[in-house]
């Protein structure tokens, strides 16, 4: 169904992003999204951080991203955070899933998160979250360690695509602490395959108390 029309601003995009502002290289769009809606939450003051491709990327990962702008949010401040995307104008959906809403910004789809993995978002993990810039606009992003144990836990035998999370590994194995990921995941028969990998791979060490 098509969306209506926003005030000040075209569907999808802000009061003063017009359609024709937008940047025709895809992975600056999602950029220019996670701005917006990173740039909103801040001002209204709601506890979040920057998740996903993006939050790889200021971790020093790939420019290259294929998909949309992922923020965590507590669950008891997802509606607080759904009614400031619509008061800036932006069409706020429901999916069948109960662990998100999505919204579009910049032409993009952004994902507005308070569950990963299975797991509630807890403010302890936002707390870890590290002030980085995303572009020009410093917001929190998922400390690496999150990052990584999000994208491992959600390993299983209907969903283990290992060659997308690969290269995120290599782009922040050193700002992991594996132990943790290894003592929260790494019993499970999948995240515990991805871990092998990784080791044969020389992309992390073996754990040393490992018989």
């Amino acid at each position: 169904m098509p969306q209506p029309p926003l005030a000040h601003g075209t569907p999808g995009n802000p009061p003063g992003a017009e359609a024709g502002d937008l940047p025709h290289d895809r992975s600056q769009a999602i950029l220019e999204a996670a701005k917006q809606i990173g740039a909103l939450l801040k001002r209204a003051g709601h506890p979040f951080a920057l998740a996903g491709s993006v939050a790889v990327y200021a971790h020093g990962g790939s420019r290259y991203l294929q998909h949309d702008a992922d923020f965590c949010v507590l669950p008891d401040d997802a509606d607080a955070v759904a009614a400031t995307l619509r008061e800036a104008g932006l069409a706020v959906r429901t999916p069948p899933e109960d662990w998100l809403v999505k919204t579009t910004c910049q032409g993009q789809n952004v994902d507005i998160i308070f569950a990963l993995a299975h797991e509630p978002v807890t403010r302890d993990m936002l707390d870890r979250a590290h002030v980085l810039p995303v572009d020009s606009v410093l917001m929190p992003v998922l400390c690496p360690t999150d990052l990584i144990r999000s994208l491992i836990s959600a390993f299983s035998e209907h969903y283990c695509d290992f060659g997308a999370v690969l290269p995120v590994a290599r782009a922040v194995r050193e700002k992991v602490d594996w132990d943790v990921v290894r003592d929260i995941c790494g019993d499970e028969p999948m995240p515990a395959a991805f871990l092998f990998l990784l080791e044969r791979l020389n992309v992390i060490e073996p754990r040393e108390d490992r018989p």
